[in-house]
């Protein structure tokens, strides 16, 4: 049984996570900035973390503000592991 299903953007820097930050936070999407997973990558230390209700929301904004983004993906926990596949 699926624990938790979430959905991670990595960045090409911190710098555009942080830009997305910003952008997101102004429309009042649900997201966390967490440190990107290490299943996912090593390359930018923050990623935005959200639930499936707003993954095209996010998508769109992000191409529409010019953000670097490298890769969405879900993360789905389970038996206390997580199992990663890229989506996007």
């Amino acid at each position: 049984m699926i624990e938790a299903r979430n959905f991670v953007i990595s960045f090409e820097s911190t710098h555009y996570a942080m830009q997305a930050e910003r952008v997101l936070k102004e429309k009042n999407y649900e997201f966390d900035t967490i440190p990107t997973p290490r299943e996912i990558t090593l390359s930018c230390g923050l990623a935005i973390r959200f639930r499936e209700n707003v993954l095209n929301f996010i998508r769109k904004e992000i191409q529409e503000n010019n953000i670097r983004a490298k890769n969405i993906y879900e993360i789905k926990r389970l038996n206390n592991k997580n199992m990663v596949e890229e989506i996007c």
